[in-house]
């Protein structure tokens, strides 16, 4: 019998190039060819960090290249969404208040501890030396709900949540003055939006909510920062393509009476041509079209992923 795939990011061991790019007078993107991003704000008093890194050693690059061009404080860490490979290397920074929105705060109590042993699991390589990771759950200080407003010193930056999408409580980091917005995950750019945990019916609707704050500057979740509004539109408009199209073929699977391995293979095999060359495909789309056809079928809210639910997903799948 053969074995089946083991999940395609655990051969994934290429190091990523980084890139530390400033987008506006105050705003910097760390990248990193497709791995987790992080936006970086340097006001006139402090500096905030958006979305931290999986470890306190990963975060500890990020650091270096902040350290390059201020040595201010990092007061405020901001977590867009719960997912471990954002939030774990939080503690490296040692801010003041580590900031999220309500509904993060809450899914981590409900589901932290089964996507931190998830995520590790599926992703080694983006885990680099997790023994730094400190005991337990990273936990938010501060939590708001809705809108929060930041001054660093005189520039104002805004912690918006503008709809469910990668997940429900997804949170961007906005600067008015500048037009810059940081994402999070709500938008990709030449990388597969992982979908696993995410509201296919609303996740459109929300970036139509980013676009109408018609951003000049954009860090999104993965992938290179984006830079003017065509760039911008871009991001938008290719994340929000996926997520439709996804969409659209599993309703129709659904609709035709078929079981998820049948919709699997075959908005695997429709989609592949489009977008297979993005970063992490043939690892999001099981994920993706779970959670797809469990929110068409009878889960309005994502289930919980464990370790043990993501092998038998893979196996079931990808046999």
């Amino acid at each position: 019998m053969s074995q089946p795939k083991v999940f395609a990011s655990q051969a994934d061991l290429e190091e990523k190039k980084v890139s530390f790019t400033q987008l506006s007078e105050h705003a910097w993107a760390y990248t990193a060819e497709g791995d987790p991003n992080t936006g970086i704000i340097i006001g006139d008093d402090c500096v905030l960090v958006a979305d931290t890194q999986a470890t306190p050693a990963m975060a500890a690059d990020v650091i270096r290249r902040i350290r390059e061009v201020t040595d201010l404080p990092v007061r405020y860490v901001v977590l867009t969404h719960y997912h471990a490979v954002r939030v774990l290397g939080a503690s490296a920074y040692a801010p003041q208040q580590i900031l999220a929105s309500q509904d993060t705060y809450d899914l981590i109590v409900e589901r932290g501890e089964q996507d931190k042993a998830s995520e590790i699991g599926r992703f080694p390589r983006l885990f680099s030396n997790v023994e730094t990771v400190p005991p337990g759950m990273t936990w938010p200080t501060m939590t708001f709900t809705g809108k929060m407003t930041l001054w660093l010193g005189k520039l104002e930056v805004q912690l918006l949540q503008l709809g469910r999408g990668h997940t429900k409580g997804d949170t961007v980091v906005w600067l008015p003055q500048e037009r810059t917005l940081l994402s999070g995950d709500l938008v990709e750019f030449d990388a597969t939006p992982y979908a696993g945990d995410a509201y296919f019916n609303d996740w459109p609707r929300t970036l139509e909510n980013l676009a109408a704050l018609k951003p000049l500057a954009l860090v999104p979740g993965r992938g290179p920062a984006l830079v003017g509004e065509a760039q911008v539109k871009a991001g938008l408009t290719s994340t929000g393509g996926f997520i439709t199209d996804v969409r659209a073929s599993v309703q129709a699977g659904v609709a035709a009476g078929k079981d998820l391995n049948a919709v699997y293979k075959e908005t695997f095999a429709k989609l592949k041509p489009k977008y297979g060359h993005w970063v992490i495909f043939d690892h999001c789309m099981p994920f993706d079209v779970t959670r797809c056809f469990d929110e068409v079928t009878q889960y309005p809210d994502p289930r919980i992923w464990t370790a043990k639910r993501d092998i038998e997903m893979w196996r079931a799948l990808e046999a």
